[in-house]
C-alpha cells in the first residue's frame, strides 16, 4: 500500500509571489539523511509563505517476497506511484513539482506523466543512482565510474545494488530504460546537485548542464556556538563500508585521541569493545547536535563519493571543524587548514595523523570560528531556501516558455499520440 502524507495548505495562492510547491519522495526503510532533508526543506519552504503539499512513498510497505519481485520487476516504470503523484497534481494544481527520491515506488518516469499536464519539475539528485546501481559510485572499496557514461549491465555482473543480482537488474533496467528514453535530456526541466564536483559527475553521466544548478542542503541556525572547552572527536552515521568505518577503526588504534561514535549499521560489531572508541548507538538530533558542540572536531573518513553528508554543516552550525576524506566533495567542503583538516581516503594512518594534529592544536577554535562563517554564508536555512525558490522559478519560467510537446515516455504515461511539433 501506498502512504501519502500532506502539509496542511497554509496560504492561499495568488499574485504575490507565493507558489504552490508539490515535493514527491519515496521514503528509505531505514530513515536516512534524505528523509531528514524532505521534512527540513517542507519547513522552510512553509516558513517562507509558500504552499507545500508532500507525498511520500514508504519502502516498509515493501515486506513480502512478493512485494520484492513486484517492487523490482516495477522499478524502471511504477505505474501505481506515478498514478499517485499525478492524481496529487490534478487535486492539488501546483506550480512546481520538486522531485527527490524515486526509487523504486516512484521512477523517473514520473516527471515525463508531470510534464504531459504542463506542470515544472525539478529533481533533487541526492545521490548518483541515475547512472550506478548503488547510487556511491563505489565498487570493491573504491571509487568506481564504469557505468557514469555507458551501459549499467556491469552493475548486474558485480551485483552493485546491495550484493543483490535481483536487485541490482531492477535498478540497471530502470537506468537504462530512462537513459534510453531521454527522461532525463527532455523531462525534466532543472536539476539540483548537492556540491560542484557532484555537478561535474552528473554532466559526464550525460545529464544537460544548462539545466543543473547546485544548492545545498539548509539547515535552521541553532544559535550561537556554545562556549567552553572541547574534549575528544566525534563521529556521526551510518557504520557502513562506504562510510570508512573499518579505517576509523584502524586510525583509533594508532591516536591517543579519544573517539565517540553516534550511529548504527552493520559495523557496529567491528567498534564494540574498542580500546579507544565509544560506541553510543542511536542519538535524537538534540543529542547529536550536544556532542557536536562539545567535540573538538567531528570525523568523516568516507571513502565513496559523498552527495553532502549532512554531518558537515550540522557540524559548522555549532563551531566544529572537520577531519574529512580528501574524496569527492569533501575535498570542497573542508578547506584544509582553515575549516578542518583532510586526510588521504581509505588511509588510517594519514587519517590518525590528521585526528592527532587537530586534538593537539591550538588553532581547532579558530578552525571552529571560519566553520561557522561558512555555515551562515553557504547553509543556513533561509539563504538556501531562497536558491529552491529561484530554481523553482526558473524551472516554471522554462516550462511554459515550451510549446506542448508530448514526448514518448509522456505517451506512454498518458496514452496521448506524440507531437511532431
Amino acid at each position: 500500500m501506498i502512504k501519502a502524507s500532506t502539509s496542511p495548505r497554509a496560504f492561499a495562492p495568488g499574485d504575490d509571489g507565493r507558489l504552490r510547491i508539490l515535493l514527491l519522495h519515496n521514503r528509505y526503510q531505514i530513515r536516512g539523511g534524505e528523509d531528514a532533508v524532505v521534512e527540513r526543506e517542507i519547513a522552510g519552504l512553509t516558513r517562507a509563505g509558500h504552499t507545500v503539499e508532500a507525498l511520500i512513498l514508504d519502502n516498509s510497505e515493501i515486506r513480502t517476497p512478493f512485494d520484492k519481485l513486484r517492487a523490482a520487476y516495477e522499478a524502471p516504470h511504477a505505474p501505481r506511484g506515478i498514478a499517485a503523484a499525478v492524481a496529487a497534481a490534478e487535486r492539488f494544481e501546483p506550480d512546481v513539482v520538486h522531485v527527490h527520491n524515486t526509487f523504486p515506488l516512484l521512477s523517473p518516469g514520473v516527471h515525463a506523466a508531470l510534464r504531459a499536464r504542463g506542470t515544472a519539475t525539478v529533481q533533487t539528485l541526492h545521490n548518483f543512482r541515475i547512472a550506478c546501481a548503488n547510487g556511491l559510485l563505489l565498487r570493491e572499496g573504491r571509487p568506481c565510474e564504469r557505468c557514469l557514461g555507458g551501459s549499467p549491465v556491469h552493475a548486474i555482473r558485480h551485483r552493485c545494488y546491495r550484493g543483490s543480482a535481483i536487485g541490482s537488474l531492477a535498478v540497471a533496467r530502470m537506468i537504462e530504460r530512462h537513459r534510453r528514453l531521454g527522461t532525463w535530456r527532455r523531462e525534466v526541466d532543472r536539476f539540483i546537485a548537492l556540491t560542484e564536483f557532484a555537478r561535474t559527475r552528473f554532466v559526464a553521466a550525460g545529464l544537460p548542464p544548462e539545466r543543473l544548478r547546485v544548492k545545498p542542503n539548509g539547515l535552521v541556525d541553532p544559535g550561537p556556538p556554545p562556549a567552553g572547552e572541547r574534549t575528544g572527536l566525534l563521529f556521526v552515521g551510518r557504520l557502513s563500508a562506504e562510510k570508512g568505518v573499518a579505517v576509523l577503526a584502524a586510525a583509533a588504534q594508532m591516536t591517543s585521541a579519544p573517539i565517540t561514535v553516534i550511529g548504527d549499521g552493520p559495523l557496529a560489531p567491528m567498534l564494540q569493545g574498542h580500546p579507544n572508541i565509544n560506541l553510543l548507538g542511536l542519538r535524537d538530533s538534540a543529542g547529536v547536535r550536544r556532542a557536536m558542540g562539545s567535540a573538538k572536531a567531528v570525523v568523516v573518513p568516507s571513502i565513496c563519493y559523498e552527495g553532502l553528508p549532512m554531518v558537515i554543516p550540522e557540524a559548522f552550525s555549532v563551531g566544529t571543524p572537520i577531519v574529512a576524506s580528501r574524496i569527492g566533495a569533501l575535498g570542497d567542503l573542508v578547506e584544509d587548514g582553515k575549516t578542518g583538516f583532510l586526510a588521504e581516503p581509505g588511509d588510517p594512518v594519514s587519517l590518525a595523523r590528521a585526528l592527532d594534529r587537530i586534538e593537539a592544536g591550538p588553532e581547532t577554535r579558530r578552525m571552529g570560528e571560519a566553520a561557522r562563517t561558512v555555515y551562515l554564508k553557504e547553509w543556513v536555512d533561509e539563504a538556501v531556501t531562497a536558491r529552491a525558490l529561484a530554481i523553482y522559478r526558473e524551472a516554471i519560467a522554462a516550462r511554459r516558455g515550451e510549446h506542448p510537446v508530448v514526448s514518448p515516455m509522456a505517451a506512454q504515461v498518458t496514452g496521448r499520440a506524440v507531437s511532431t511539433a
